[in-house]
């Protein structure tokens, strides 16, 4: 738990809410299209140099056009949610998360925020167990090698989900445009360079790797399964169950690569702060406490650690009854919670 109980009322909550800055959010996002529309465009050229490079920038894009996705959801990025919706649609297009409905994914987040918790409709450890042996094992294999199967596995139920769920029987026709006019760019891809459409599909499973491992860590909170009725939880519980996710303490900018994303405690406490102004908040809310800063060797230790166990044991636990960290029983999520739609 904190070491001590924070509050907005220490902060002027209208700077951090208010505060723009439309060149940061013009640079990033201009990286972000530059960077997948240049990277594109490297993996077709028949220099490998070029092609790692290419690699690495669709890849870094694509994880920035993810977390810009989950801007767009606060409605940080324009006054307007109109537009925040329009650039929304924009980076779910370019990172997959296209399928479900922009507002639809973004009440879902922020039920996360207001409830305060993690809602189930995937029970993922009966799903593996009740795999025929060969296929299990196989799933278990890749995830032992870090690839992220099961975060596709993921990816293609919630994509499928309208024609199984009655529910949302009306995306059927939106899903199946979508499908076909994306199938039909990657089949063009291929067909110019089956290179580059092999080194996007690296460069993709690199995006939902870095979201994964940024994820990972950063709730223990209670998982409900949809239907039953929901526990209240205070502003005490939430902090008390969220971590903070960082690059680099001591080099704060070096967390830009990943859009400050690891200020999760800060973002929790105001989720309206704009990305570019989480890192002062962060320090003026938590500078004092120590307990819930994750260090990035920490969390590469137990990601690697229990990159099997959090499969069928869930995100586990943090703190002892001391409150002090405890890292044996932190074994982490599985996904990408803000992509897919439940």
């Amino acid at each position: 738990m904190l070491t001590k109980t924070f509050s907005t009322k220490d902060i002027v909550v209208s700077y951090y809410i208010n505060q723009e800055k439309p060149l940061w959010n013009v640079i990033a996002i201009f990286y972000v299209l530059s960077g997948y529309c240049g990277g594109l465009a490297l993996l077709v050229l028949h220099n490998i140099w070029l092609n790692i490079l290419g690699t690495m920038l669709l890849a870094h894009s694509l994880i920035l056009s993810a977390y810009f996705s989950h801007e767009f959801m606060h409605g940080t990025i324009f006054r307007s949610m109109r537009w925040n919706t329009v650039g929304g649609n924009i980076m779910l297009w370019l990172n997959g998360g296209c399928y479900a409905r922009f507002k639809d994914m973004a009440q879902e987040h922020i039920f996360h925020h207001v409830k305060k918790l993690d809602s189930v409709v995937f029970d993922l450890p009966a799903f593996i167990n009740n795999l025929p042996a060969p296929i299990r094992g196989l799933i278990l294999a890749l995830e032992w090698l870090y690839f992220p199967v099961i975060s596709f596995i993921l990816q293609f139920w919630a994509l499928t989900a309208p024609f199984w769920n009655p529910k949302r029987r009306d995306e059927r026709l939106r899903v199946i445009i979508l499908l076909i006019v994306r199938s039909s760019l990657f089949t063009l891809l291929g067909l110019v360079s089956l290179k580059a459409l092999v080194l996007y599909f690296v460069a993709y499973t690199g995006m939902v790797t870095v979201l994964r491992f940024m994820d990972a860590f950063q709730h223990t909170y209670e998982a409900y399964p949809v239907g039953l009725p929901f526990p209240k939880r205070n502003d005490v519980y939430e902090q008390a169950n969220t971590f903070t996710t960082l690059i680099s303490r001591r080099y704060w900018w070096l967390n830009l690569l990943v859009l400050n994303f690891g200020y999760h405690n800060a973002h929790h406490a105001l989720m309206k702060c704009s990305w570019h102004s989480l890192h002062e908040l962060d320090r003026d809310l938590f500078a004092r406490q120590q307990t819930q800063y994750l260090t990035l060797p920490q969390l590469l230790k137990n990601y690697h650690r229990f990159r099997i166990a959090r499969i069928f044991l869930g995100q586990g636990t943090a703190v002892d009854k001391q409150g002090n960290l405890e890292f044996d029983n932190f074994y982490g999520a599985v996904g990408v919670s803000f992509l897919v739609k439940a």
